[in-house]
């Protein structure tokens, strides 16, 4: 999910430096949503490692 985020925001910057406004705002808008939804995923994934830790030791 990381590597695609990286992907869009390459795209956005050479968009960008060539002209293209409107596919460079596009490529950035999906790089921040795949970027905070990778955000929101590790947390989940970091909460619930924690929980099935303890259930474990316990």
């Amino acid at each position: 999910m990381l590597k695609m985020a990286l992907f869009f925001l390459v795209i956005s910057i050479i968009a960008g430096l060539f002209g293209f406004g409107g596919i460079s705002a596009a490529a950035a808008g999906m790089a921040k949503i795949l970027f905070f939804i990778a955000i929101v995923l590790f947390v989940v994934f970091l909460v619930l490692a924690v929980m099935a830790g303890k259930s474990l030791t316990s």
